[in-house]
Parts: C-alpha cells; structure tokens; sequence
C-alpha cells in the first residue's frame, strides 16, 4: 500500500485520490439511483448518501 503518489513532482497523500474515486462513484450511483426513482424508499437521501460516501472511501481505502 502507499502512503504517498508522485505526480510530477507533486507528493499527493493516497488519501485524496481514494476521495476523488469515492466521489466520482458516488455521482455514478446517484445519477442511476435517480434515473431509477430509488430514493423515493429513502426516508432522508442526504444520509444515505454520505453513507455511501463513508463506505466507498472505506472500500478504496482497502483495496488499492
């Protein structure tokens, strides 16, 4: 596992790109989630959501 990725000479904590992949998968599912009209059986969308987000981060945190 690495703590820290070299881009050009830019040290970036591996931290914030599992962020930025948790973020682009969760606007992924709430696209299709919405297309689908799931969040209709939600009873508060913005908690799932962040709910989600917590357990993307956490899955890409294990993984890579």
């Amino acid at each position: 596992m690495r703590q820290v990725i070299d881009l050009d000479g830019v040290l970036v904590s591996a931290f914030v790109l599992n962020l930025a992949f948790a973020l682009v998968t969760l606007a992924l599912l709430r696209w299709v989630l919405g297309v689908l009209d799931c969040w209709r059986f939600v009873w508060n969308p913005p908690l799932a959501q962040f709910g989600l987000l917590v357990g993307l981060l956490g899955l890409y945190t294990l993984i890579f």
